[in-house]
């Protein structure tokens, strides 16, 4: 498929290519202004949902700075087929257990937010609209599958309710189970979650050069990926990212371990003041209570005087 001319495309051995698995980057290689990077997002989403689409338009969503706790698995890309389909895209690096209802809960707002409105529209001219989501780190579903679809459907009887929205799954943890597979044998969406699983393992460089050579939207992505990752410019941007990831992610943490200490200290106040009365109405000494609460007489003598 390649030629000699291409041969900066395959990953060298002096390369250090940026972790797709971090969604900030998944976001960078396939929004990149770059007739590869829209044409890659295209093969993709078509590999996953078993036909041939166009993306046509995109966006590129962040979440707003409240959010901060979700920031890892809010970099989406929302997109728009050719014809008119609407399809979020997502990398969650370190998806929260949570994460399939969240999916469930977003795929509903997307469909929701066509308009319909007017005499000339009605809920047929809904388009079908899907929720890809790439995860990582966790095991969702006690099976051996990485790739999971869920429509709506009558479990006890098996019939589908023949609506339009989807729910697509790739677990890359599970990629491992199906590794060892020579690549002629992996189908398209085996080969994508070879690529975004191995990319960074230089002992799987090889094999990753090869799927590279052998599907043409993964080259493209490939080829987003290493402009990216040995331009010193664009690198310093993405660590700039992940440093600013880290730094919020490191504040939220420490923000919330203050509050709970807070809360730890001020329920042991609560606590020793209620020992403290309690001891008091009994008659106890000063002496006495300091010995039983390990508080200074002057705390102890302020919640007699308070009390």
């Amino acid at each position: 498929m390649k030629t000699d001319e291409n041969k900066s495309q395959q990953i060298l051995e002096t390369d250090d290519p940026l972790d797709i698995r971090k969604d900030f980057i998944f976001k960078a290689v396939f929004t990149k202004e770059t007739p590869y990077a829209k044409q890659a997002l295209s093969k993709f989403v078509s590999a996953l949902i078993g036909r041939t689409i166009t993306i046509v338009s995109l966006w590129a969503n962040e979440p707003p700075a409240e959010n901060a706790e979700d920031r890892q698995l809010r970099f989406d890309i929302n997109c728009r087929a050719e014809n008119g389909e609407r399809i979020n895209v997502e990398m969650g690096f370190n998806p929260r257990p949570y994460e399939p209802v969240r999916l469930e809960f977003h795929i509903c707002k997307l469909f929701a937010g066509q308009n319909i409105k007017g005499r000339k529209k009605n809920f047929r001219h809904l388009k079908k609209t899907y929720q890809i989501s790439i995860l990582s780190k966790r095991i969702f579903f006690d099976d051996k599958d990485f790739f999971h679809s869920f429509e709506y459907f009558d479990p006890v009887r098996q019939v589908s309710l023949k609506g339009k929205t989807e729910i697509i799954i790739l677990e890359l943890i599970k990629v491992k189970k199906f590794s060892e597979k020579n690549i002629d044998e992996m189908n398209v969406p085996e080969l994508w979650a070879y690529y975004f699983e191995y990319l960074t393992d230089k002992s799987k460089r090889s094999i990753i050069n090869q799927i590279t050579e052998k599907d043409e939207g993964i080259y493209m992505a490939n080829e987003v990926l290493l402009s990216i990752s040995r331009d010193e410019a664009e690198r310093m941007e993405v660590y700039s990212r992940e440093k600013y990831e880290l730094d919020r992610q490191s504040e939220m943490s420490y923000e919330w371990w203050r509050g709970k200490r807070k809360g730890k200290l001020e329920g042991k106040r609560e606590r020793d003041f209620e020992i403290v009365r309690n001891a008091l109405a009994k008659g106890y000494s000063v002496e006495s209570i300091q010995e039983l609460t390990g508080l200074e007489p002057k705390d102890i003598l302020k919640i007699r005087s308070s009390s």
